[in-house]
């Protein structure tokens, strides 16, 4: 694997921090009850990896009149085709986990 950066961590860190209000203290939204976080952190990586769409990993397009097709995390790790919409996020249903 090499040497570990810690910058790519404080990186991830930083983004979440500016796009989750939940993470900043002394605000209206920080959450009280570490459930309520936890489920809206869950919230904000399935937004992240399904509906955000990232330049960094664009690729040439093979349509006429386009030159990129933008992609999300998701799509580049071959776990879906398509960029989610919330609509369709908040739709989805998780299967349910059998307990062992």
């Amino acid at each position: 694997m090499g040497k570990a950066n810690t910058s790519y961590v404080e990186r991830n860190n930083l983004t979440v921090r500016q796009s989750v209000a939940r993470f900043v203290r002394k605000t209206l939204s920080f959450s009280k009850r570490r459930k309520q976080h936890r489920n809206h952190l869950k919230l904000y990586k399935a937004w992240y990896n399904l509906v955000k769409t990232h330049g960094s990993l664009k690729v040439r397009s093979s349509r006429p009149g386009r030159k990129w097709e933008y992609r999300t995390p998701a799509m580049a790790a071959g776990i879906t085709d398509h960029i989610w919409t919330m609509k369709e996020l908040m739709a989805y249903r998780v299967p349910m986990r059998m307990k062992q």
